[in-house]
């Protein structure tokens, strides 16, 4: 099996930072200000705005940046990501990921989420290289973004839980069998999370290293088993299927209206899920209300009118076995 490489990580105030060749930036803008702040001295090729994650929107930003640089930075958060792995694999050059805050996992993953026919899709793409970390721009990143990824390690509560609940009803693949041994270190990474959200959430420089490793383990935990059930289940549904109910009748082309950050969809996904699992959601809600992830972003309605659709939606879309098909 190949095993895609986690990124070199490496901790370095921005300004330091030295780069010779010509870059193409894609990036989120609020992100890139807070950049460019630093007094950044880099030759830029060109800057464009992330899109909105679809596969088509994706293949004309190759084509806008063909040519016009000879590395690609992703500035931003997931969405800045995404979207710079996709252009670095299509047009063979190495990717350099800029968090301006830990808002996601998708820094450290082989692959890019992209949206199709009302559900999110996950497309090989390749790691970056190098992340930069510059503690003083993610300290200075908005509360509720600051540590929203904790969500992707705090997802390990309900996904391993989802992961034996499929194995107990014979609906687990070949390829994806339940593994105690492997569940148990999920469930370790979860509780370093657990340890760091405080810390993180106010931007103490320990808290977000330690989230960065908690990312960082998770990430490549599921790079070494081919899958990502440990942290991935209902959770991320729900989230997948408020994002559209949000949109209405889901994605066409890019008439996407503003939608809630990946923390303010998983975070509840995280505890609605967890308590229709049968468990004690205290330690899980301290966490993400210590981190700072918003547990109120989404409407009353939009939780409800998602709870009720989401049996039929992970049918329809043949996701992964997981308490949603119990509801």
């Amino acid at each position: 099996m190949n095993i895609p490489p986690l990124p070199e990580l490496v901790y370095i105030p921005i300004r330091e930072w030295i780069e010779e060749d010509a870059v193409i930036v894609i990036k989120q803008d609020a992100a890139w200000r807070a950049l460019r702040e630093r007094n950044l001295d880099w030759d830029i090729g060109i800057e464009l705005e992330a899109p909105h994650t679809t596969e088509e929107a994706f293949r004309r930003l190759v084509r806008q940046c063909d040519g016009m640089g000879d590395i690609v930075y992703a500035v931003g958060g997931g969405a800045a990501a995404d979207a710079a792995k996709f252009v670095a694999r299509e047009l063979d050059l190495p990717l350099i990921c800029v968090p301006t805050a830990l808002s996601a996992d998708a820094f450290f993953t082989a692959s890019s989420g992209v949206r199709r026919d009302g559900c999110v899709h996950y497309i090989e793409t390749l790691p970056p290289e190098i992340v930069l970390l510059d503690l003083d721009v993610i300290a200075a990143a908005p509360t509720h973004l600051r540590a929203a990824g904790i969500v992707d390690v705090l997802s390990i509560a309900t996904g391993c839980h989802d992961w034996h609940l499929a194995e107990s009803r014979g609906k687990n693949p070949p390829d994806a069998c339940y593994d105690p041994g492997v569940a148990a270190i999920a469930r370790s990474i979860l509780d370093l999370a657990l340890a760091c959200a405080e810390a993180a959430g106010r931007g103490d420089p320990a808290g977000l290293r330690a989230l960065v490793n908690a990312l960082a383990m998770e990430v490549q935990l599921c790079n070494l088993i081919g899958h990502s059930r440990p942290e991935e289940g209902s959770e991320h549904h729900f989230a997948y299927c408020a994002e559209m109910m949000l949109t209405g009748s889901g994605w066409h082309g890019e008439a996407i209206p503003a939608l809630r950050t990946h923390g303010e969809l998983v975070g509840p996904g995280i505890v609605l899920m967890a308590e229709r699992q049968g468990q004690d959601v205290r330690l899980l809600r301290r966490a993400l209300d210590d981190a700072g992830v918003p547990m109120n972003a989404l409407p009353r309605d939009v939780t409800e009118l998602t709870l009720g659709e989401l049996p039929a939606y992970v049918r329809r879309h043949d996701l992964p076995y997981t308490i949603a098909w119990e509801l």
